[in-house]
């Protein structure tokens, strides 16, 4: 299993180019590329220079030998009531399809939205993943949709809203042509809505999970830190994985743990997580975990 990064925290310090020379100098094998700005600070393969950008970014990376496995496309993808919004956000959402081809990436991760009333929340969701369909066939990409959570407005609680469980995240996915739409799980978000990783991971089987967000939290909040900091069962999640024949890679969004470090430690930090990620990945090679607690 390749280990992989978003490049969302390095690019953000440092900018794009030098972000990939420096992820793949600590060892990454793949990269995430982040697409998270909104309307009013656009990613520059946004604009009207993206062709050359994204040439520049694949040369860079197969120059450092790495590659970019898959890449983040902004979000929310749908907000009630706000056009101009949600006219943009469409437009940005094609755009990242085409410049996770151009970069030589396969699959683009699509937030499903919990922004319509919950009777007619799937239909919705499969209306506009649908929408997709033709610009993933005409790019030759798959679209990942990702398992969500939301918030009680009285209390900020977490809940459940759209694929937060394993049944309905399988019914999206049954729902669209798997030729171009496939499953990223965040491990983090399984816990916080009363499920773990490693149950969805097994529910939703090797042909439906091509892509994971791997992160760590308290079941509580949506912390994105490093795995073995706080809570999830790090050893039954490897062992499902590899329960399930899991080909995708093993793709890190913990930023919130580098985004709390000075750029001084920013490198050796993520060199601790790729060094985590490693022992991770043995454990779903080889099958063998530690034993105890």
């Amino acid at each position: 299993m390749k280990l992989s990064t978003q490049t969302h925290v390095f690019s953000r310090r440092f900018g794009d180019e030098k972000a990939i020379r420096l992820l793949a100098e600590i060892g990454y094998d793949m990269l995430d590329y982040s697409m998270f700005a909104g309307p009013q600070k656009q990613p520059a393969v946004f604009g009207d220079g993206y062709l050359d950008i994204c040439k520049s970014l694949k040369q860079t990376a197969e120059s450092c030998g790495v590659g970019f496995n898959q890449t983040h496309a902004p979000f929310p993808s749908y907000k009630t009531d706000e056009e101009d919004y949600n006219s943009w956000v469409f437009g940005a959402i094609v755009r990242a399809i085409e410049v996770t081809s151009l970069i030589g990436a396969k699959i683009v991760i699509v937030h499903p939205t919990a922004s319509v009333k919950e009777t007619r929340r799937k239909e919705f969701n499969l209306e506009l993943f649908n929408r997709l369909k033709p610009y993933c066939e005409t790019y030759g990409v798959k679209v990942a949709l990702e398992n969500m959570f939301g918030s009680n407005p009285h209390n900020g609680q977490i809940i459940p809203n759209v694929c937060s469980v394993t049944k309905e995240f399988c019914e999206y996915l049954d729902e669209l042509d798997s030729r171009y739409f496939t499953a990223c799980l965040d491990v983090g978000h399984s816990g916080l809505v009363g499920e773990t990783a490693q149950n969805m991971i097994t529910g939703l089987g090797h042909d439906r999970l091509q892509a994971l967000h791997i992160h760590d939290n308290n079941f509580l909040r949506d912390l994105h830190t490093l795995p073995f900091t706080q809570s999830l069962d790090w050893k039954s999640i490897m062992l499902a994985l590899r329960e399930i024949n899991y080909t995708g890679e093993f793709t890190f969004e913990a930023d919130s743990f580098l985004a709390k470090m000075p750029d001084e430690l920013l490198v050796p930090a993520s060199r601790f997580m790729y060094e985590t990620g490693k022992v991770l990945v043995s454990w779903f090679e080889t099958g063998k975990v530690p034993a105890g607690d």
